[in-house]
């Protein structure tokens, strides 16, 4: 957009517009290829499973040991549960192959019948579905069995824009079927619009699926600022400098519960204790879905993670402002006493981190 009178406050609007649109650009760029490469991978498997030479040697157990084989090789997203889903990506939406045979023919498996894979009637263009949807958008769409029901929700997705969880709570909430039941639809389908959650038209550099498919380790991409980046680095050094049997494990540990992932900023193991410590760090007020969410990473880590002579582990969630950090305690449902008494005695007081990161604070903001 070229501005005839470039003052100052166009030259802002217009760098502000040149960087939406590039953003835009780069993240549709990014997913389509990691769509196209997923629905290919998907391909692979199923025209294997369908003529492949030594398939009888392999029958069940092929995608284990694929996930076992390909996890030695620098690939991420290999994993049983993703390859599954490739293969059921590539069976749900037969129409991205007129895509993928325009730009990308030659990665396509030579044994592959063009000729059966028609496009249905009701079935949404694949370059609408590659442009407006990510492949995470996808990944819930293509687990709905009933063509009919997906289809409203890929229209539904594409007019409001959702964002991923915003698609995955009108599935949750039955938005198809109560559409088939409601006397007014349009009324309906305004409420849900009107308090529908929309997608950033940004890069989505924090999506587990594109800084795997780009390589990018989860530091390098989960920071929200430097501010936060600043301070976990401090917060580190702080609990290994208490003497109180802090061992470092992790930092931005990712964990995958159902079908979301989440991330555990710090993880420490107290060998005084006996258990893991997961700390999380949040730049702003407290509220009861920070707990939440830590308390949903400590059970996690409960049923997952603990070893026999492993005492449960903690959370600790930091919320801070510039004039008032809080500290609180997630105990995942303990309700052992002496547990909780013994943790209070070794862990850090919460009038000592409070004083911690307000004088970080301080610091970093000089």
């Amino acid at each position: 957009m070229a501005e005839k009178n470039l003052t100052f406050n166009t030259l802002i609007s217009s760098i502000q517009h040149v960087h939406g649109e590039m953003a835009s650009q780069a993240s549709n760029a990014v997913n389509i290829s990691l769509t196209l490469r997923n629905w290919i991978i998907g391909c692979y498997i199923s025209e294997y499973e369908l003529r492949g030479a030594d398939r009888a040697e392999y029958g069940k157990r092929l995608l284990p040991a694929l996930s076992e084989r390909l996890s030695k090789l620098p690939i991420k997203g290999m994993g049983q549960r993703q390859l599954y889903f490739y293969r059921l990506f590539y069976l749900a939406y037969p129409q991205i192959l007129g895509s993928v045979t325009a730009k990308s023919q030659h990665l396509l498996p030579e044994t592959i019948e063009k000729v059966r894979l028609v496009t249905a009637q009701l079935e949404i263009p694949a370059e609408k579905l590659l442009h407006r949807l990510s492949y995470t958008h996808l990944e819930q769409l293509f687990t709905v069995e009933d063509n009919l029901k997906r289809t409203f929700y890929e229209v539904a997705c594409i007019k409001g824009g959702w964002s991923v969880r915003e698609l995955k709570r009108q599935i949750a909430s039955l938005y198809y079927e109560r559409s088939g039941f409601s006397n007014n639809k349009e009324k309906l389908a305004e409420m849900v619009r009107s308090g529908a959650e929309a997608a950033e038209p940004k890069l989505a550099i924090r999506d587990p699926y594109i800084f795997e498919f780009l390589g990018l380790k989860p530091k390098e991409v989960m920071g929200e600022s430097d501010l936060e980046d600043g301070l976990l680095d401090k917060l580190q050094e702080f609990m290994l400098e208490l003497g109180h049997g802090f061992c470092f494990e992790n930092r931005q540990k990712r964990i995958l519960i159902g079908d979301t992932y989440g991330f555990v900023d710090l993880v420490f193991y107290h060998r005084i204790l006996k258990c893991h410590v997961l700390i999380d760090l949040k730049l702003e007020k407290f509220n009861h879905e920070n707990i939440g969410q830590l308390n949903t990473y400590v059970s996690w880590y409960k049923q997952n993670m603990m070893v026999e002579g492993d005492n449960p582990p903690i959370g600790l969630l930091l919320c801070t402002q510039k004039d008032h950090p809080l500290v609180e305690y997630a105990l995942a449902g303990m309700d052992n006493h002496l547990f909780v008494s013994k943790y209070q005695l070794e862990l850090p007081k919460t009038e000592q981190l409070q004083s911690f990161l307000e004088e970080q604070l301080k610091e970093l903001d000089a």
